[in-house]
């Protein structure tokens, strides 16, 4: 049996590991939560070293969100239920994302909010860089369709209540099977 997901595409700051912990604390089955930011808590990245060193982030980058992408289809062919939480930067991104995702259920989540809000939430966080959530609020929602979208300003037991519901109503097709069934046939 494969896992089934529950994709959150938002922002940085916009509430996607806040939103993430309610639903898994309150969902029926177990979900593992999976994010960019648990690998770099756990140490799994090499320090950067922006200033000359080995290990320029820019040069990473490109591998270590391909590398992400890959683990998804991995954990939910092992059977393991998924929260994830990310930042949909570009179109690629979005393609890749389908079709490494097609034989899976994937619920896919829009998680809105104000830029005054975000901007408000990056500052108080302190672990960002200032001006992401300003870049991230331009983009993260212009490449594709959700099964659902809520805004991170609601309350977060309305949101929750909000995403459970719409998943456990969830019918095919989905949003990602609708914006795969779009893309062109791949050429080997």
């Amino acid at each position: 049996m494969t896992g089934k997901i529950i994709f959150i595409n938002g922002a940085s700051s916009a509430g996607k590991s806040t939103l993430c912990q309610a639903l898994q604390a309150q969902l029926a089955e177990p979900f593992w939560h999976v994010s960019i930011d648990h690998f770099s808590a756990a140490r799994m990245l090499p320090q950067r070293r922006d200033e000359g060193g080995a290990f320029a982030w820019q040069a990473m980058r490109p591998h270590f969100f391909e590398g992400f992408h890959r683990c998804l289809p991995a954990l939910a062919a092992a059977g393991n239920n998924l929260l994830v939480e990310h930042i949909v930067e570009t179109a690629a991104w979005m393609e890749r994302l389908l079709r490494l995702l097609a034989p899976y259920d994937v619920f896919f989540v829009g998680l809105h909010c104000p830029l005054p809000e975000l901007e408000r939430r990056e500052r108080a966080r302190g672990d960002r860089p200032i001006g992401d959530a300003r870049t991230d609020f331009y983009i993260a929602h212009t490449f594709g369709e959700y099964d659902l979208e809520i805004e991170s300003t609601a309350p977060l037991a309305e949101n929750v209540a909000a995403v459970i519901a719409a998943w456990q109503a969830r019918r095919a097709p989905s949003a990602f099977q609708r914006m795969a069934a779009a893309l062109p046939a791949q050429t080997m």
